[in-house]
């Protein structure tokens, strides 16, 4: 079959998003799509996951609209609703720009709650919240 039928793939928003973060977090933040294996560790500088929150087809083969769920710790309550509002900022200073494989458009942020998350009830509460994030992207 040749010919008539264009596919249009968007950018995968999770790794677009984490390596912009990375680029523009401080230094020693921990930024990926899941929580690192020695989490306590790392709160001292803080960390951020990113997770894919859902989303669909705004303008078909042409834009997408992505929802971006961040979970956001740090060693202390402070400390992490800090690094929230930086991330929230920096993800909405990249609206209109190119990062990675993705056009970024129309970054907002949805939400942002605190919940606190306990392993057991061994386990000291990891101070954490979760932003939501919404952007249209393209390919670049």
């Amino acid at each position: 079959m040749s010919g008539g039928l264009q596919a249009t793939v968007m950018p995968d928003v999770e790794q677009v998003t984490v390596a912009y973060l990375k680029s523009v977090l401080p230094a020693g933040t921990t930024v990926g799509t899941e929580w690192p294996a020695d989490l306590a560790s790392k709160l001292a500088a803080g960390v951020a996951s990113v997770t894919l929150g859902g989303g669909g087809s705004r303008q078909k083969a042409v834009t997408a609209d992505r929802t971006i769920d961040i979970d956001v710790l740090g060693a202390t309550k402070k400390q992490a609703r800090d690094l929230a509002a930086a991330v929230s900022a920096q993800m909405i200073a990249a609206s209109g720009t190119v990062q990675g494989a993705a056009c970024i458009y129309g970054v907002d942020e949805t939400s942002v709650i605190w919940l606190p998350y306990q392993a057991s009830t061994e386990t000291d509460t990891i101070p954490r919240y979760v932003l939501v994030m919404s952007a249209v992207i393209r390919p670049a």
